[in-house]
């Protein structure tokens, strides 16, 4: 399995890889916990590259519900179909049924991860936005992967999909989702590391470059940032750098580029004075 993800470039670590690999043998959600920009969703990403299928995601927010996750009608085409039948342009017997039939259903993301054949990764992201009761309605999708539409009647998966969720812990989920999970948290990487993921995602960024650039990150997230740099903005800052023919994550370049790590005013006077002291 973390030869897998290297291949499809991503590294996972032995303890990311064993989880992945369990939850696809044994059927259950992987549930991923971290801070922001850890590479939670891109497992998500990776592994539909890895099992050669569609991804489909499912971006939580506060306030969603089952309509915006499993169907709605598409109501502007059956005003346009009532109006048809209203002007006697449709006879047929079977038109007035047709008005709730499936040339008139919107797939959302559980839907179509329900109705899709073959492998297909669903991606429930930052499930922590959302809230209480839809968390509730969650849990029935996920014990038999089965949906009722009242008008057409009951979709069943052939083949459950594999299943990532991800939270930023922004709140705790409920025990009894955790529960239909396997659970794993994902952590910043140490220096080293990171120097690798630079330089497997960005080959063009030379090893001195990508270890200053990692070395550099990690000071940033020991300071009190409103937003720490995640992996993301480690990438594209060594890319930004080595355009400019930098040789290191330091001096006016470093400063100059700043804002690939930095995404917040309130942030800049600290980072700066890390980034410089990083000079010396």
């Amino acid at each position: 399995m973390d030869a897998a993800f290297r291949r499809a470039s991503y590294l996972a670590g032995e303890g990311l890889a064993t989880a992945t690999f369990l939850a696809l043998r044994m059927g259950r959600p992987l549930l991923l916990e971290g801070e922001p920009g850890v590479g939670k969703t891109e497992v998500a990403r990776t592994l539909s590259r890895i099992l050669d299928g569609p991804l489909i995601r499912l971006q939580c927010y506060e306030g969603i519900d089952a309509s915006r996750a499993l169907y709605e009608w598409d109501y502007a085409r059956q005003m346009l179909y009532v109006r048809a039948l209203q002007q006697g342009e449709i006879t047929t017997p079977e038109a007035v049924a047709q008005i709730y039939g499936p040339d008139f259903l919107l797939e959302r993301p559980l839907l179509r991860a329900i109705r899709t054949s073959g492998p297909r990764v669903l991606l429930i992201d930052e499930i922590d936005r959302a809230d209480d009761e839809f968390e509730a309605f969650l849990l029935e999708i996920l014990d038999d992967y089965g949906v009722t539409v009242p008008e057409i009647g009951r979709f069943v998966a052939e083949e459950p999909p594999v299943v990532v969720m991800t939270s930023n812990r922004t709140r705790e989920l409920h025990g009894a989702l955790k529960r239909r999970c396997l659970y794993h948290w994902i952590d910043f990487p140490d220096a080293n590391r990171e120097a690798e993921i630079i330089r497997l995602r960005a080959p063009e960024v030379g090893a001195e470059l990508a270890h200053s650039v990692a070395t550099a990150v990690k000071r940033l997230r020991e300071v009190d940032l409103i937003k720490l740099p995640g992996a993301a903005e480690a990438i594209d800052w060594a890319k930004a750098l080595a355009l400019l023919g930098a040789g290191a994550a330091a001096g006016p370049a470093g400063l100059a580029t700043l804002g690939w790590v930095i995404k917040s005013h309130e942030d800049e006077t600290r980072a700066r004075a890390v980034v410089e002291a990083f000079a010396s």
